[in-house]
């Protein structure tokens, strides 16, 4: 069997991807320079390095939504991440895109998501307000172009423009994100959806009866009661959650195929520059998540027992981010060139949004105390 070196796959990538697909030769490199490697084309390597990443790995302990008192098959970042990176390579294989690229883009975008999910996020932005702010996608670029430690002659993982762009919330102006970055977000929105409400469906937080107002709940389930009419009521609801996410996909993919039929873009610059995302879900299924995503908000992440949670775990990252602002000698030694650098606040931030929620509850035990708030949280995070 002959061996595949870099030049084989970019060969590959040149007759296989579409005119509009973003190429692993035609990559605009990396901050530092580097000798290519002989057998990697560019975004696999990418890939790779995230994935070897210490961040990569603490997204296993880092909350999805608080449900993980429900069992040990409730979804952590981790695993919504690698889902996400999934379905994002299924869409670029179905249109012609880089799966390489889309997968890197994937699996770094929460890279920098802090411990215990979303309104952990939103009180480090308002703690860090006077300090330029905070969010999850620009905090994983931070981590793959400075936190990461691993090479001798750069900090972060020196990833290529095209991955580190695809994490950048701020496309440039008139310029859409390219069209795998694009993918990445649709995949997204659908592991979301679909996911989020499969984990409220198996913890009992919502019941499958709330969902007979939801027309995508509805249209899907009517398909599989028609088809397998004798299921048994946990085996309907767990298919009927599966095809949800597949009924979703199939949408994304023909609504982009026939968009980028329709714009022919020459290039992955005009994809860029068209007036409009050409990938997306049809209009009609987007009035249709947007539905699904307003009873979520309502019935789940509003949930009383889940905000409860959430309100005890913002608490315990306020204090912490208290704590290590008036003793920031606390802090890993490392910190104290960006303390030095980009002040107290932002070297806080950094530690703690690397912490896993396990790692974060062990701190404020430490140094903050053992009450009741703690306890509340121990017992909601297995």
């Amino acid at each position: 069997m002959p061996l595949r070196t870099r030049k084989d796959w970019e060969k590959k990538e040149s007759l296989s991807l579409a005119p509009y697909a973003s190429k692993s030769r035609e990559s605009l490199g990396r901050k530092y320079p580097e000798e290519s490697h002989d057998f990697r084309p560019e975004f696999q390597r990418d890939r790779e390095r995230i994935v070897h990443s210490t961040a990569f790995r603490s997204l296993e302990y880092k909350t999805q939504i608080p449900l993980n008192s429900t069992g040990d098959h409730v979804r952590t970042r981790l695993t919504h991440t690698i889902e996400v990176a999934s379905l994002s390579r299924s869409l670029c294989r179905s249109l012609a895109l880089n799966e390489d690229l889309a997968e890197a883009i994937a699996l770094a975008r929460d890279l920098g998501h802090p411990p215990f999910g979303r309104p952990v996020e939103q009180t480090l932005d308002q703690l860090m307000q006077d300090s330029g702010g905070f969010g999850r996608r620009r905090q994983s670029l931070r981590v793959v172009e400075q936190l990461e430690i691993k090479y001798p002659e750069f900090n972060g993982l020196n990833l290529t423009h095209e991955v580190r762009e695809g994490l950048n919330p701020i496309p440039r102006p008139g310029s859409h994100p390219f069209l795998e970055s694009q993918v990445v977000d649709l995949a997204d929105e659908i592991a979301h959806s679909c996911h989020d409400l499969e984990d409220a469906l198996e913890s009992g937080l919502i019941a499958p009866t709330a969902l007979l107002g939801i027309e995508l709940w509805k249209e899907t389930e009517s398909v599989v009661r028609k088809n397998y009419a004798r299921l048994d009521p946990e085996r309907t609801r767990r298919y009927v959650a599966r095809c949800l996410a597949d009924h979703l996909m199939e949408d994304a993919t023909r609504a982009s195929a026939d968009s980028l039929a329709e714009a022919a873009p020459a290039t992955a610059a005009d994809a860029r520059t068209f007036p409009r995302r050409l990938i997306a879900f049809t209009l009609p299924m987007r009035v249709k998540i947007q539905n699904l995503r307003t009873f979520l908000s309502e019935n789940l992440y509003h949930h009383p027992g889940v905000r409860e949670v959430n309100q005890r775990a913002c608490q315990v990252l306020q204090g912490l981010f208290e704590f290590y602002h008036l003793h920031p000698h606390l802090i890993a030694d490392r910190a104290a060139l960006r303390i030095k650098k980009e002040g107290v606040s932002r070297a806080v931030c950094d530690f703690l949004s690397s912490l896993t929620d396990r790692t974060a509850m062990q701190h404020y035990a430490r140094h903050v105390g053992t009450d009741a708030l703690l306890r509340e949280l121990t017992t909601n995070n297995g």
